[in-house]
């Protein structure tokens, strides 16, 4: 049984069956970072803000949906945080809440190793999705957004624009391509759904957008308004 399913159940017996539990395994984006900020000298700060995130706006659509029904939201988002630090806390930050569905989006991190790194990426993310299954968690696979093309003019401190121009040289050499593509084949051989975001991103890319501007922080962090995006694309997955 989905979690669509589960839900339309407590829609209609709201008194004797359950509410259900989402859980979202992720990086920054997943725990609601946004803008950036030089605290000290070379020192980063990330905002938060959890109001914002995108499982957050995913919870406000179902109260929309299904208003009787509560969806407890599980946020496991470390900023950070990669694939095999997510396998490492697995246990401990999602299967000990026993999840109804569990939506796992890792890669931007991730990708910072250069291509040399898919292998360990795609064990980590082959191992999260078997330990989920064998859990009862029905998984959803997020592809992340796209990370900045560019140095955004917007950017007016050096130590950001050097991060900057690093992480839009991994994107325009498709580095960030080659995970996602790497992700996508190996949530599909472990029969786990992918919600992708990244093709609507790209998409949106070669069409002119740009896609620069529409990150919080001008390099990695969706702002909050394409946090949407994120919700709406995950609302269409679940109800496949």
């Amino acid at each position: 049984m989905n979690i669509i399913d589960k839900m339309a159940r407590k829609a209609r017996n709201n008194m004797h069956e359950p509410g259900v539990t989402i859980a979202f395994l992720g990086d920054s984006v997943t725990q609601g970072c946004f803008e950036i900020c030089e605290i000290r000298p070379g020192e980063i700060e990330a905002i938060y803000d959890k109001n914002a995130a995108y499982h957050t706006y995913l919870a406000r659509i179902f109260a929309v949906l299904f208003p009787t029904v509560p969806v407890n939201i599980i946020n496991a988002g470390i900023s950070g945080d990669n694939a095999p630090h997510g396998l490492s806390r697995l246990e401990r930050d999602v299967i000990s809440h026993s999840p109804d569905l569990t939506v796992v989006c890792f890669g931007l991190n991730d990708c910072g190793r250069g291509e040399a790194g898919i292998p360990d990426y795609t064990a980590a993310l082959a191992e999260i999705f078997r330990r989920l299954t064998a859990a009862g968690s029905e998984v959803i696979f997020l592809t992340p957004n796209m990370m900045c093309t560019k140095v955004s003019h917007l950017i007016d401190r050096e130590l950001f624009r050097g991060v900057a121009a690093g992480i839009a040289g991994l994107q325009n050499a498709g580095i960030l391509d080659k995970y996602v593509a790497a992700a996508v084949e190996t949530a599909e051989a472990n029969g786990v759904r992918v919600c992708d975001c990244y093709s609507k991103w790209k998409r949106l890319n070669e069409c002119g957008v740009d896609t620069t501007e529409l990150l919080a922080n001008k390099i990695n962090h969706p702002d909050r308004s394409m946090n949407w995006l994120f919700a709406a694309a995950l609302t269409e997955t679940m109800f496949e």
